[in-house]
């Protein structure tokens, strides 16, 4: 669950490929898979734009981002990338894991409340660099 109702906002290629990886079984674990049907759901209201129209600060594929967990403080520094590129010590996160699945689509500033393997978590987007 989303703090915000508003739709996620997506570039059509980063919809495209996203969708490739859900159907093509790119989900290993259980969290995944349970974060990937969140995912699907999102992307069935996602208001899908050229990349160019995107705001800035916008998360996206390739998206370095600063989070911070609002319960611990604990300020995280990730890449959003695809399943295969996926890569915990290099702080490559899976867009498909419940994490990258929480952070697509929104801005910085954003909070989103997602339910994660450890129960339900609040992270605030600080950060969000597209370059």
């Amino acid at each position: 669950m989303y703090t915000s109702k508003q739709p996620v906002l997506l570039s059509k290629q980063d919809h495209s490929t996203i969708l490739y990886y859900l159907r093509n079984q790119s989900v290993h674990n259980a969290a995944d898979r349970q974060s990937a049907n969140a995912l699907q759901q999102e992307l069935k209201r996602a208001r899908l734009m050229e990349e160019k129209q995107l705001p800035p600060g916008m998360v996206r594929l390739g998206s370095r981002l600063k989070v911070r967990d609002v319960e611990t403080n604990a300020l995280l520094e990730l890449t959003i990338v695809t399943p295969d590129e996926a890569n915990w010590k290099e702080k490559k996160i899976s867009v498909l894991s419940p994490l990258g699945t929480a952070l697509i689509g929104f801005c910085v500033g954003v909070t989103v409340n997602w339910m994660m393997p450890a129960g339900e978590k609040l992270f605030l987007i600080e950060e969000v660099n597209n370059e």
